[in-house]
């Protein structure tokens, strides 16, 4: 499996021509979507989701099927059935991945802001995008892809959720409002001159592939 990084927290994942890609946001190039067999979308915020991106990836590409959860399949219900609404413990195949949902719940950014659903999404139980929340899966996880900043979560946590999660390798995600400076801050305390996170912990630039597993 080949994971490329797009802007903020979009990921493309491809495997035997097949594209799957995640979450691709108002921060994200739409390229990203260019020659996608189906997209995953964890929940409703702009930086995951853009409904005019994905209504002009539909409209170039009948076949390109959508997965997610209520809130932003209702934005999208007059596509039918090329969009399947998705929730916690829900198992299906999309773009060739098995695909595992975990999670119900955007994290608390405030106590008087209501909160959204966010579900997160566990690929060929390799790789694990859990959108805006510190959702723990359940099993032994290869590649997490890690929020690195945002206004629900302190490095601190960022630490002790990959202490839990104890995958393989981290990779960070949800960084577009990162500049140079907050990057090699919150990249040092997540590796070597941190308190140890217990998994090698890098960032890909925009653009730049791994392979996962």
């Amino acid at each position: 499996m080949q994971l490329t990084k797009f802007g903020h927290a979009c990921v493309r994942v491809e495997t035997n021509n097949h594209r799957l890609v995640i979450d691709p946001g108002g921060l994200t190039d739409p390229q990203a979507l260019d020659g996608a067999d189906a997209v995953l979308v964890t929940h409703e915020h702009f930086d995951h989701f853009s409904e005019k991106t994905l209504r002009k990836a539909t409209d170039r590409n009948p076949a390109l099927r959508i997965w997610t959860n209520t809130s932003v399949a209702r934005k999208l219900d007059d596509l039918g059935a090329r969009v399947t609404t998705v929730g916690e413990g829900a198992v299906f195949t999309a773009a060739g991945f098995e695909v595992k949902v975990h999670g119900t719940w955007h994290a608390v950014i405030h106590p008087d802001i209501p909160r959204v659903t966010n579900i997160g999404f566990l690929i060929d139980d390799a790789l694990f995008h859990p959108g805006d929340a510190l959702t723990v899966p359940d099993v032994t996880v290869d590649t997490l892809l890690l929020p690195v900043h945002g206004p629900w979560s302190t490095t601190g946590q960022l630490i002790d959720y990959v202490r839990e999660v104890a995958p393989r390798r981290a990779l960070a995600i949800h960084d577009g409002a990162l500049n140079d400076i907050g990057t090699a801050m919150v990249g040092g305390l997540l590796g070597t001159n941190g308190p140890g996170a217990g998994a090698p912990y890098d960032r890909l630039v925009p653009g730049a592939s791994v392979t996962i597993g």
